[in-house]
């Protein structure tokens, strides 16, 4: 595997001095577990650190009443979108459609309402025709090239995921979810680093507060 980290990371040494404070440790962050997340050699790991480079990246203070955690890595990337002129993202989208990102929108195991329906069939959940209608939408923006509300879904998608693991939902090696974290990491990797680097190539923008700073 090539190494995004070490391009990024020579690039983050060279330009550091010139970048705000918050922007260097919210990019040394997420490229310390980039890093690790190259040299992890299981599905599982790999895809926790990338999810918590991801994490890096996006977080900011946690505030009272504010947005969900998935509405604000929704508004971080659609901020990313619309900083990215070269359309690296949407490049990307239209790169990995045609394989792992249809195939994960077609995996019920990384819907969250299928689980809902599962821990509340009480509830009499629809899961089944909601799935219909959130694959239906997904197409409908890629056919629009909304590449921000695309990224929306496949990381909510990739959330559902993130909780069964983090969450200790799922047996680690296990044979049951390979085929979405396979499909979750090749999005992931090559997401991840693209997302940094729009953040280098913009110092200037505001990035909110570092969650837990260096004190």
């Amino acid at each position: 595997m090539n190494s995004e980290f070490a391009v990024l990371k020579a690039r983050h040494r060279a330009e550091r001095d010139k970048y705000p404070q918050k922007l260097s440790l919210r990019v040394h962050r997420a490229l310390s577990w980039l890093q690790r997340a190259e040299r992890c050699k299981d599905d599982d790991g790999r895809f926790m650190f990338l999810w918590i480079s991801f994490n890096a990246a996006y977080a900011n203070l946690f505030v009272d009443k504010g947005p969900t955690e998935t509405q604000r890595f929704i508004d971080f990337l659609n901020h990313l979108v619309d900083l990215d002129a070269d359309q690296r993202l949407a490049k990307l989208v239209w790169q990995q459609y045609p394989g792992a990102i249809r195939v994960l929108l077609d995996n019920q195991y990384v819907y969250q309402p299928f689980w809902d329906h599962l821990n509340r069939p009480q509830a009499s959940i629809d899961w089944q025709s909601r799935f219909v209608r959130a694959k239906q939408f997904a197409h409908k923006a890629l056919a629009e090239m909304n590449t921000g509300k695309v990224l929306g879904i496949v990381c909510g998608r990739l959330y559902t995921l993130r909780n069964q693991l983090m969450h200790g939902g799922a047996t680690w090696g296990s044979s049951i979810n390979r085929n979405q974290l396979r499909d979750a990491n090749r999005i992931m990797i090559v997401i991840v680093p693209l997302i940094i680097e729009i953040m280098m190539d913009h110092p200037d923008q505001e990035w909110g507060e570092i969650c837990y700073p260096v004190v």
